[in-house]
């Protein structure tokens, strides 16, 4: 496989698609169209007056926006000044923020569409030069077009060395601070050249391919599979106006490749169910001829008419939900990986899917089970290591070079690949019994009714479900415990006596990562939800009688 690196294959099609579209904004309900050609003078421009600074060589610059057209060309920027990239999340709390700017001696801070920026503004260092986006002017900020405006662009074209680092990114943590993943050119290139000729040999892949980006670029999924995978197939990537706008956006773009969390899957599912209940659905889908046009237009609806590959990932999906899109003809193929293998090591595909796996070991990663249970990976796409964090990075690179996932796993006889539970999930109820929750979570969620839920259950006598229903259910009360005293039943009678559930209790407040109960990969923070209700546990446990306690 012949690796070249990302801004070599920018050069690329700068000059083969010169007036094409390369990045389509979604804003103020309009579509901004940047060519290759545009997009390539500004990175060039902005290169060029990162270099007029004379900063240290490879020092490092941050990016703190939520998705838009320049995120992706700050980026460019930063590899062509022979810089390293440090993309932030623009929901992060102060503290986090301030510690991973400081952590990584930022020189730069690029800074977009931020909703908490009035904060965050306050724990940037003066030293920190800061640069904001178009279209989201924020005082204290240089103004990126008019640095950019009279200066000249960087005409030779710089190439790093695969072996350069290219990004330190900071996991978004479900515990304590975050660490600084560092990747290298090498790990981007062939994640990117390694995915595309995985789908171009299942026929998939042509010149036409759509991508919408909607996830944070800041996580590795999106970074490779939307930002690297447009780059390297020379394909446009339209950038959602916001995640309010993005079924709007979705529809417009019809994307042929895509990529969602088991959340969003959740609130689309929810969505079509709104416009057609469950029994009308499937009295038309078993109708002849007209379950078709019904798949068609349901599909077309949602965005998706044109996507040939669609990827769930970041977190585990329901079984039933992913049943329940294929009666609609939309096939999810679940994926797996991390930030620090660069998203890059397991996937089911079209011809070799097996719903409940997260699928079988992407070409040139290798993977097994350790005597512990937990999942350990090699490729080219391992992390070099965590950023001034020597001991962290012995503790997770084995001496073979295999990453400690933190994952339990099993690998089944075909190799496909089936995750447990977390390591550190596990806990321990008062009967001395370990419980794994992820995969109990991961059958009650097959209720729709759920939209959020977490098994807690450490030194009580039973595990008990906290959950967060969906919005706008036009229920009563007594059929919604009546559902979900049904899925209960189901699911306990699958389970060990020390692991089933004692009830179900219904918060009103969704987790967000507002309120610091989800990462900004939507992934819920157990130790910060249990701390926030710990006292609360022992009280709901008393209620013997009562399987639903609503909130």
């Amino acid at each position: 496989m012949h690796l070249i690196t990302p801004l070599e294959k920018f050069y690329q099609f700068e000059e083969e698609k010169a007036h094409q579209t390369f990045l389509r904004q979604a804003h103020n309900s309009q579509w901004i169209h940047y060519s290759w050609k545009r997009v390539g003078n500004e990175a060039r421009r902005m290169a060029a007056y990162i270099q007029s600074l004379k900063l240290p060589k490879q020092s490092k610059i941050a990016i703190l926006s939520e998705n838009c057209a320049h995120w992706i060309i700050a980026d460019l920027a930063i590899m062509m000044s022979d810089h390293i990239s440090v993309p932030l999340y623009p929901t992060l709390q102060n503290d986090v923020v301030k510690y991973c700017l400081e952590h990584s001696e930022t020189k730069i801070l690029f800074v977009g569409k931020a909703p908490k920026w009035e904060e965050q503004k306050k724990i940037v260092s003066k030293t920190v030069k800061k640069i904001h986006f178009p279209f989201w002017e924020k005082e204290g900020c240089d103004n990126w077009e008019d640095l950019i405006e009279n200066i000249q662009p960087v005409t030779k074209n710089y190439i790093p060395k695969l072996s350069d680092l290219v990004t330190i990114i900071y996991t978004s943590g479900t515990t304590g601070m975050p660490k600084g993943v560092m990747h290298h050119y090498k790990a981007f290139a062939f994640a990117a050249t390694a995915l595309l000729e995985e789908i171009n040999n299942l026929g998939l892949l042509t010149e036409h391919e759509r991508f919408l980006s909607f996830l944070p670029l800041s996580h590795i999924a999106e970074r490779m599979l939307v930002e690297m995978g447009g780059l390297y197939a020379g394909a446009p990537i339209s950038i959602a106006e916001s995640i309010e706008k993005m079924p709007e956006n979705l529809r417009d773009t019809q994307p042929t490749v895509f990529l969602a969390v088991p959340l969003i899957w959740t609130r689309m599912q929810n969505k079509i169910l709104q416009r057609l209940p469950q029994k009308r659905l499937d009295t038309l889908l078993s109708i002849p001829f007209l379950s078709d046009l019904i798949r068609k237009k349901i599909k077309e609806n949602a965005g998706l008419a044109s996507a040939k590959f669609i990827i769930s990932g970041a977190a585990p999906i329901p079984v039933a939900l992913i049943n329940w899109y294929e009666k609609l003809g939309i096939d999810i193929y679940e994926a797996y990986g991390m930030s620090e293998n660069c998203a890059y090591s397991h996937g089911n595909r079209p011809g070799q899917r097996k719903v409940g796996s997260v699928g079988i070991t992407m070409p040139g990663a290798d993977c097994k089970i350790s005597d512990e249970g937990e999942i350990l990976v090699k490729s080219h796409c391992t992390m070099l290591g965590y950023y001034k964090e020597a001991e962290k990075t012995k503790e997770t690179i084995t001496k073979d070079g295999y990453l400690r996932t933190g994952d339990m796993g099993e690998i089944d006889e075909e190799g496909y690949l089936k995750i447990t539970g977390r390591i550190k999930e596990l806990f321990k109820t008062d009967k001395g019994k370990y419980v794994a929750p992820a995969p109990i979570e991961l059958e009650l969620s097959k209720n729709v009714l759920i939209a959020q839920i977490c098994v807690v259950g450490s030194n009580l006598k039973q595990p008990m479900a906290l959950i967060v229903l969906e919005e706008g259910l036009e229920l009563s009360k007594e059929e919604i415990e009546e559902s979900l005293l049904q899925t209960l039943s189901e699911v306990n009678a699958t389970l060990d006596n020390h692991e089933r559930i004692a009830k179900f209790v219904i918060l009103k407040d969704a987790w967000t990562v507002e309120n610091n109960l989800i990462t900004p990969t939507m992934k819920v923070k157990r130790n910060v939800l249990e701390k926030q209700f710990d006292e609360d546990f022992l009280k709901w446990q008393g209620k013997k009688d009562i399987k639903v306690i609503w909130e």
